[in-house]
């Protein structure tokens, strides 16, 4: 039995043409990450809030631990919440920014010291236990605000944006941080985030939605390598996929800027007979340049002139002109190209994915099976 399960769960604010969310159905299993992904004003934090009692539930049905509790108040929820807003009272301490909800429980003295103690230890803030926010990194206020919420002790940890604030470095350290604790904790943990980083490294589970509807569910990997369509294939990794407008016919695909090549056998089979206008997409680390896919995939090749290049440091982005767009293909750091050289690439048929070009869902969810071992 799911932990927190959500039964059409729709919210439609007074005068709003459209609903923010509608006919969210997901079920959530005890301890699992959660991240609820997509780009502003796609719902996910109305969602969010909806799940803590903040917004009322327009339709549908919310369980928590099997219970209904569309009318249950957000204290009697079992949930404790971190926001984007740190929102630390600035008069107090460490210490007791963490206790002071405790306090408001009436929680013996004792126990809420026991309490401030382990959250203190297990968040790395003992030197800074008698500092107030103001003398305290973005890193470390972030890290009270957790401890605040952990030392409820509640099975469900709801957290906002809450690493927006923070520059690169502090995020990426946060992130640890955060997926150290819930492991910890066991609790149950949904995290919403605009950012498929922190979505890809940090969950078990991604939601991705958009304009208000769950556009596909599954692991970090199975949202990567087999998306439901083209909103997800180019929302899911950096760089974007690359998209190109093309005309299937046979065995055979034309580019919109003319260039053609033929289709492997294992790809037309796979589409199962669907011809005409499609749009192809592929990863740029599925365009290579190395010389054993281009003699094992030569019926691919194409050649293009670089445009842009980005040094990554462990890897390169070459960016060129092909098929009437930009394309982009991300190659080891031992690759190197210049601006106006010319290079030779193939399409991996295994990983090229073909989109409907209304509907814009995959037409086929491929396998992953190239000789080893040039992917």
């Amino acid at each position: 039995m799911a932990f927190i399960e959500f039964k059409n769960i729709g919210k439609k604010y007074a005068g709003a043409e459209k609903k923010s969310v509608d006919d969210f159905n997901l079920e959530i299993n005890e301890k699992e990450f959660i991240a609820f992904v997509g780009p502003s004003g796609c719902g996910k934090s109305t969602t969010l809030r909806m799940i803590a009692g903040f917004e009322e539930i327009t339709e549908g049905e919310l369980y928590i631990d099997g219970k209904k509790v569309n009318e249950v108040a957000p204290r009697d929820r079992g949930i404790a919440m971190v926001f984007q807003n740190y929102a630390l009272y600035p008069h107090m301490t460490v210490e007791k920014n963490i206790g002071y909800g405790l306090k408001n429980m009436k929680m013996p003295a004792d126990q809420i010291k026991k309490k401030v103690d382990w959250a203190i230890d297990i968040l790395g803030l003992q030197e800074y236990r008698n500092r107030k926010p103001k003398n305290l990194s973005g890193g470390q206020r972030q890290r009270v605000a957790l401890g605040r919420a952990i030392v409820k002790n509640q099975k469900v940890f709801l957290m906002d944006e809450p690493l927006s604030n923070l520059d690169a470095k502090l995020r990426v350290s946060m992130r640890t941080e955060i997926s150290k604790l819930h492991r910890e904790l066991g609790a149950t943990t949904i995290y919403v985030t605009h950012d498929q980083v922190e979505a890809m490294t940090m969950a078990d589970r991604i939601v991705i939605m958009k304009d208000g509807v769950i556009q596909q569910v599954g692991k970090p990997m199975e949202l990567y390598d087999h998306p439901v369509n083209k909103f997800v294939a180019g929302f899911i990794g950096s760089p974007q996929m690359n998209f190109f407008d093309v005309t299937v016919t046979g065995n055979n695909i034309t580019f919109a800027d003319g260039s053609t090549f033929a289709l492997s056998e294992s790809v037309v089979k796979k589409l199962a007979g669907k011809e005409g206008d499609m749009i192809l997409g592929i990863r740029g680390e599925d365009l290579k340049m190395d010389a054993a896919n281009l003699e094992l995939y030569k019926e691919s090749r194409q050649k293009a002139i670089i445009t842009d290049t980005e040094v990554m440091g462990n890897e390169n982005n070459l960016y060129f002109q092909f098929g009437g767009c930009q394309a982009v293909a991300r190659v080891s750091k031992y690759e190197i190209s210049q601006v106006g050289d010319e290079i030779e690439f193939v399409f991996i048929p295994s990983k090229m994915h073909f989109f409907d070009k209304d509907t814009e869902m995959n037409y086929i969810c491929l396998l992953y099976t190239s000789p080893s071992p040039r992917d």
